[in-house]
């Protein structure tokens, strides 16, 4: 799918697909209101900008949609992208599971919420080192983080539909 034809989708077919790159209700709908993009790079640079700036309540309604890193999705879109996206963690490889659920419980007991990290393109390794780094944040720093993550995903996403 390209740029002009996202432009001519009927609105609902349009919600739907941005609402798989990020479940956010006001960013679907920034995004759909700049309509005609005309061109994949001014879509991607709307979305980003309207991405920028997640408050938390939509931080936490996007981050229902994710599971933990290292887990099999469920089913639907987001869950065919999350195991592309995690296709770089195995949790078949008994040490890295282990240590991934360990980080995992660590990290929700800390901060209340799933981990979420940009996985595709990051090792499991990379991922554990970066878990264990982001145990350590403040809840503000941590918050700015994980709105990061989200914002990177819905990209990466969008870029793969368009």
């Amino acid at each position: 799918m390209t740029a002009p034809s996202l432009d001519s989708l009927p609105e609902a077919e349009a919600r739907e697909l941005l609402r798989g790159c990020l479940s956010v209700d006001r960013w679907v709908e920034e995004v759909l209101a700049g309509r005609p993009y005309g061109d994949r790079d001014a879509l991607l640079a709307a979305a980003d900008l309207a991405a920028r700036e997640l408050s938390p309540q939509e931080v936490d309604a996007a981050l229902a949609g994710h599971p933990r890193i290292g887990e099999r999705p469920g089913a639907g879109h987001n869950a065919a992208a999350s195991a592309r996206e995690q296709a770089g963690v195995d949790p078949a490889a008994g040490d890295t599971a282990a240590r991934l659920a360990e980080g995992n419980a660590a990290y929700e007991r800390r901060f209340d919420r799933v981990f979420l990290i940009r996985a595709a393109g990051r090792s499991a390794q990379e991922i554990l080192a970066e878990l264990d780094r982001r145990l350590g944040n403040d809840d503000e720093t941590e918050r700015a983080e994980v709105a990061d993550n989200l914002r990177q995903i819905a990209l990466l996403r969008l870029q793969e539909s368009v």
